[in-house]
């Protein structure tokens, strides 16, 4: 079976939101396939506010977590692993859920989906003229 920590991460972020609350995750940055700043790791792990009018282009598929975020007025695109993340709860009253460590097959699993993906978006190359052509 699939894991259910992607579902439970989503289902955990809606319920944190309505209940007018901050979603907040906690990283492991050390599970391969992690790409965060560097400057927000502290004993290996990074907390992330997921509110939305903190983040742009938030994704929370089966097999990563991705958004953009500023750091230093910098904005830099966070890419996480499901199997990275540790917990997701609510800043104010510290509800949520924290998930066990994943075996290292499905986070094996999750880097090979995370370097296929990479493949897919270098492999798209805008195209420098229509592919149609007008027939009279």
């Amino acid at each position: 079976m699939t894991s259910k920590r992607p579902y439970l991460l989503r289902a955990l972020y809606e319920w944190v939101l309505e209940n007018q609350c901050t979603p907040h995750v906690l990283i492991d940055a050390n599970v391969p396939g992690v790409q965060v700043p560097p400057s927000t790791v502290k004993d290996g792990q990074v907390v992330f506010n997921l509110a939305p009018h903190a983040i742009a282009h938030l994704e929370m598929g089966n097999d990563i977590l991705s958004f953009h975020a500023r750091f230093a007025g910098v904005s830099q695109r966070i890419r996480v692993p499901i199997g990275a993340v540790i917990a997701i709860y609510a800043r104010e009253n510290g509800e949520g859920m924290m998930f066990p460590p994943e075996s290292t097959e499905m986070v094996e699993l999750e880097e090979e989906a995370l370097d296929s993906v990479e493949v897919a978006e270098e492999s798209v190359a805008p195209r420098s003229r229509a592919h149609l052509k007008v027939i009279k």
